[in-house]
């Protein structure tokens, strides 16, 4: 049976796992990571998004950090000097 890094047996059930161009990776829940520093985040809801860019503010959970923001610049005749 594989293990976990810990060593832990992994789980025999399958969950399904989303790939979405430019965004998160979506996975049906519950779910367990272990980060960098070894400690886990876990969700128990049914579908969760993780974070592959790192500027969530809430990783290893997706905030939408990944969309591009545009500014967007006041009309010319709304501009003070």
């Amino acid at each position: 049976m594989p293990a976990l890094p810990d060593g832990t047996p992994a789980p025999t059930c399958a969950h399904r796992v989303f790939l979405e161009p430019r965004g998160p990776v979506l996975v049906e829940g519950p779910v367990e990571i272990v980060l960098d520093d070894g400690t886990v985040a876990r969700s128990d809801r049914f579908s969760v998004a993780i974070c592959t860019c790192r500027r969530s503010r809430t990783y290893p959970w997706c905030d939408t950090s990944h969309r591009r923001r545009e500014r967007t610049a006041r009309p010319p005749e709304e501009r003070k000097p």
